[in-house]
C-alpha cells in the first residue's frame, strides 16, 4: 500500500492487517506514558482545506505518540490565499522534506491528484463526496470490538444501517466498502433527495423508508446533515427531516434490541440524532474517537514506518 486514498481500492486482507495493527497500537494509549519511538526522525504534514476537530487532532496525536514530528499547515494563513495551486503547495511541502502528507480537501479526487504529484505517501483525510478512509477504518474496529470480532475481523451476519445525508457523505462511501469487505450487509437509508444517483454501484441495499432501513439492524451509523454542501430545496425543513429521519428512542425500537449507535461527528443534536440516544448506553460515539487515534497510528506506521522500509 503506497498511499491510503480510499477503502474501495484496498483488499479485505489489507483492511484486516491495518485493523490488527491498530489493536496493538491501542495498548500504547492505555499506558501512563503514551510514547513510542517507532517513527522518530519522521515528519507528517497535515494540510486541511476544510475545518476539522477529530481527524486533524487525532492524526497529530498519533504522530506524536509514535515520536514523529507533526506539522499543521493552516491553509487560511498559507500561500493558498495568494492563489497558490494545490500542485505547488504539495510540491513545496515535499521540498521541505516531509515524509507523509495528510490532506483534506473540498473536491473529490484531490488526494489522488496530490499522490500523483508526490514521492511521499499521501493519506486522504476526506475529499469532497468521495471517501474518508480512516473514518471507515475506525468505524470498523469499533464494531469489531463491541461484537467480539477483533481476532477474526469478520463481520459476517451483521447488518449495518447508514442513515441520513448519504449524498454528501464521504463517510458513507468508505463505510459501505469497508463493512461489505468484512462480510457485513450494508443499508443506506435517507430521503430520496439526499441519496446519490450512483449508489446502486455501491455494495449496499437502498431504503427510502426509515423503518425499513432500521428493521433488524445491528448497528446504526447516523450521518450529519451537511447543510453547508446542500443546494436549496432538498428538504422541506430541519424540523420535518428530524421528524421523519431523526434517530430517537422511538425509531430505535425498529432496530435489533441493543443495536449500537455510531456517528462520525460533529453531531447536530435534535436534528439527525436525539440527545438521549447520542448519550445512551448503546452509543459508542466517543469510543470511535479513541479508536481513531489507534487507527491513524497504524496507518502512519504502515506508510512511513520501519515495515515500509
Amino acid at each position: 500500500m503506497r498511499n491510503l486514498l480510499g477503502l474501495e481500492e484496498i483488499s479485505a486482507e489489507e483492511i484486516r492487517r491495518l485493523l490488527l495493527s491498530a489493536t496493538g497500537f491501542k495498548e500504547i494509549l492505555s499506558r501512563p506514558v503514551r510514547k513510542a519511538p517507532t517513527l522518530r526522525g519522521r515528519s507528517m504534514v497535515t494540510l486541511f482545506y476544510e475545518a476539522s476537530t477529530r481527524t486533524r487532532t487525532s492524526f497529530e496525536m498519533a504522530a506524536k505518540i509514535l515520536s514523529a514530528e507533526a506539522i499543521n499547515v493552516a491553509v487560511a494563513q498559507s500561500s493558498v490565499t495568494k492563489g497558490e495551486s494545490l500542485q505547488d503547495t504539495v510540491r513545496t511541502l515535499q521540498a521541505l522534506q516531509m515524509d507523509c502528507l495528510v490532506i483534506r480537501h473540498q473536491y473529490s479526487g484531490a488526494a489522488e491528484y496530490a499522490a500523483k504529484k508526490l514521492d511521499v505517501p499521501v493519506i486522504n483525510a476526506g475529499d469532497g463526496r468521495h471517501e474518508h478512509p480512516t473514518q471507515g477504518l475506525l468505524d470498523l474496529i469499533s464494531v469489531c470490538e463491541h461484537f467480539g470480532r477483533v481476532q477474526s475481523m469478520d463481520l459476517s451476519g451483521l447488518t449495518i444501517a447508514i442513515v441520513g445525508d448519504i449524498s454528501h457523505s464521504r463517510v458513507a462511501r468508505s463505510d459501505a466498502w469497508g463493512f461489505s469487505r468484512l462480510g457485513a450487509q450494508v443499508r443506506f437509508a435517507g430521503p430520496k433527495t439526499l441519496m446519490p444517483s450512483n449508489c446502486r454501484s455501491l455494495p449496499v441495499t437502498v431504503c427510502s423508508d426509515l423503518k425499513a432501513g432500521l428493521e433488524g439492524a445491528d448497528v446504526i451509523n447516523v450521518l450529519r446533515l451537511q447543510t453547508e454542501r446542500q443546494e436549496k430545496g432538498l428538504l422541506p425543513s430541519l424540523r420535518e427531516y428530524s421528524r421523519q429521519w431523526g434517530i430517537s428512542a422511538r425509531s430505535m425500537q425498529w432496530a435489533k434490541p441493543g443495536a449500537l449507535v455510531m456517528h462520525p461527528g460533529p453531531m447536530n443534536r435534535g436534528v439527525e440524532i436525539s440527545a438521549d440516544v447520542a448519550d445512551g448506553c448503546h452509543s459508542i460515539i466517543f469510543d470511535q474517537v479513541t479508536n481513531g487515534v489507534a487507527v491513524r497510528m497504524a496507518v502512519l506506521y504502515q506508510l512511513m514506518g520501519v515495515e515500509r522500509e
